[in-house]
């Protein structure tokens, strides 16, 4: 597969011109990136406005994901807020959701005034998870005017990926838009059978290309379905620009670029193999005592209690070894992979786990979350007037801003509802010491 953002990247550099235009750099090296990172000089496209170079890459990604495909060069971030404004312009004004969505999805329901109903697990899931109850969607969908959406959010943090088939259906059968963030999928296409969110029913949906491909921090794709409301498509440019900056970098466009003819190079065989071989790790890990989670490939969740640690003593350990996990808390330990990681580096990962002498099972409980009262809508709490009080004051106060660290970025109290003592134990049993509450 070709690579036309590259190329005219590379034939830029090779004429050695004095550059008259930004970057400031001009070229100069000193990171030794700085020569192919340029502008929209003529030749080079304009994201927002692609006709060129960029539109050609753009429709390389198209035919390898079946969707119509569009780069971010700022993350699923900037796709999900695209996402929920297309669905906004088509007349949807509330929007069903699963709990473990993305701060990013808190600040484009802020920023678009859309109103949200939480879906929230049918059992005592962590709040990372993904488990959805599918009798009380179609129950919402139901109850519900005017054109529908929902959002869902898989894989989860913790490596559950969720039936988003069987969430398609259901849209399908109350005429709802399916919109899912799929940051930590994109991979998904590639198994030996897809499961990548369009293929299973989704309207819209974004990857993050960074987190399971080779491509720099901030690639993305926005995912529009072939066999969706047409008005997508012509709405997805103009969303994006909406609220990306004007100055996309050309360092993340050629990454996304070159990932496509990495994706058309035997990539699927390749990642089947290294699957197999993260199967024979998880297999081995499991031997030596360790509790896995989830049921994402190209994770490793280690429930650390069960081993008679924290996930961040155990995180700590590996670090001392060199290695270093994607998140830890005290419940859990996640080490996200590609097959970049090699099957050496699963090797030593093994080996350094299985020095770690398995303890006696720590029984401390995790605080189950309830449902939280909501006093006010998500926009009118982002843009009250607040202050920032000691955690344990704030029982009965109202969530302002957004509190949430990140990773793993997934709201415990979502602006605008009612702090209760539930939710305080929640905050301090992960350290959360101080929150920004309405005055």
């Amino acid at each position: 597969m070709n690579t036309p953002i590259c190329d005219f990247v590379n034939k830029y550099c090779e004429k050695d011109v004095l550059r008259f235009h930004m970057p400031a750099h001009k070229g100069k090296n000193v990171l030794g990136v700085e020569d192919k990172d340029i502008t929209e000089i003529s030749g080079a496209d304009s994201l927002f406005e692609a006709n060129g170079i960029i539109a050609e890459s753009e429709s390389n990604a198209s035919m390898l994901f079946g969707s119509h495909t569009f780069y971010s060069t700022e993350g699923s971030s900037h796709c999900i807020r695209a996402m929920l404004y297309m669905v906004k312009m088509l007349g949807c004004k509330q929007i069903i959701a699963t709990r473990n969505s993305h701060k990013t999805f808190l600040t484009a329901l802020a920023l678009l005034d859309i109103d949200v109903e939480w879906l929230f697990p049918s059992d005592d899931s962590h709040y990372l998870s993904s488990n959805i109850d599918t009798l009380k969607l179609d129950e919402l969908l139901s109850n519900q005017d005017g054109v529908k959406a929902v959002y869902i959010t898989t894989p989860d943090y913790l490596g559950n990926i969720t039936d988003v088939s069987e969430i398609s259906k259901i849209c399908r059968k109350h005429n709802a838009f399916l919109l899912v963030d799929n940051a930590h999928g994109a991979y998904l296409k590639f198994l030996k059978k897809s499961l990548h969110p369009i293929d299973m029913g989704a309207d819209l949906c974004c990857d993050s290309a960074h987190k399971t491909l080779p491509v720099l921090t901030g690639g993305a794709y926005l995912h529009v379905s072939n066999d969706t409301d047409a008005r997508f498509k012509q709405l997805a440019k103009n969303a994006l620009s909406l609220f990306g900056s004007t100055s996309p970098s050309y360092l993340i466009l050629q990454s996304l670029d070159m990932a496509n003819a990495y994706l058309s190079d035997g990539y699927r065989e390749k990642l089947a193999d290294f699957i197999a071989e993260v199967n024979k790790a998880k297999a081995a890990l499991t031997k030596n005592g360790y509790t896995l989670s989830g049921n994402e490939d190209l994770k490793i969740v280690i429930k650390a209690k069960d081993y008679g640690y924290y996930g961040t003593e155990i995180a700590a350990f590996l670090e001392q070894n060199n290695i270093i996990c994607e998140f830890a808390d005290k419940d859990f330990l996640v080490l996200m992979l590609s097959i970049e990681n090699g099957v050496e580096s699963l090797t030593k990962l093994v080996d350094v786990m299985s020095k770690i002498q398995k303890k006696v099972k720590i029984n401390e409980t995790v605080p189950i979350l309830e449902i939280s009262k909501r006093a006010k809508s998500v926009r009118e709490a982002v843009f009250s007037e607040s202050e920032v009080i000691d955690i344990k004051d704030s029982i009965g106060r109202i969530s302002a801003q957004f509190n949430i660290p990140c990773p793993p970025a997934v709201p415990i109290v979502v602006c605008g509802e009612i702090i209760s003592e539930n939710a305080v134990k929640c905050f301090e049993y992960y350290h959360t010491e101080t929150i920004s509450v309405i005055k």
